[in-house]
């Protein structure tokens, strides 16, 4: 009985190892799009619809991933985006977020990245940039 308890505990954490390992590997792959500053990598990552807010400029909720890519590519234009930083990243459940800085030559922005899980793949839901 000891036995079985201690598989079903190590399948558990091998499990659960995995399934988190594979939410932190897609988080990577969007912190490399944001650090590559092509807009057009981390269109890919877009849901469908998305919460937007670029500066000082009112969030635009529920933006349809063709338009907030556009904006996006405005964004990066018009301010010369270079880079990422990462400063932290965490979640529960299905909701991950990623918290850092574009940089640019000058300045910096902060910017976070709420990503949902949806149909076992991370898909950016909102983004706010100031």
């Amino acid at each position: 009985m000891d036995f079985m308890k201690n598989l079903i505990l190590v399948i558990g954490f091998i499990l659960g190892g995995i399934l988190n390992s594979q939410a932190q590997s897609e988080t990577d792959m969007v912190v490399r799009a944001l650090k590559s500053a092509n807009p057009d990598m981390i269109t890919t990552y877009l849901d469908d619809y998305v919460d937007l807010k670029l500066l000082d400029k009112d969030e635009v909720k529920n933006m349809s991933k063709n338009q907030a890519a556009l904006a996006l590519k405005s964004f990066y234009t018009d301010n010369g985006i270079k880079g990422f930083e990462k400063v932290s990243d965490g979640g529960k459940g299905t909701l991950v977020y990623i918290l850092g800085k574009l940089t640019t030559s000058g300045k910096s922005y902060s910017i976070t990245v709420q990503l949902k899980q949806k149909n076992g793949t991370l898909y950016i839901i909102t983004m706010r940039i100031s």
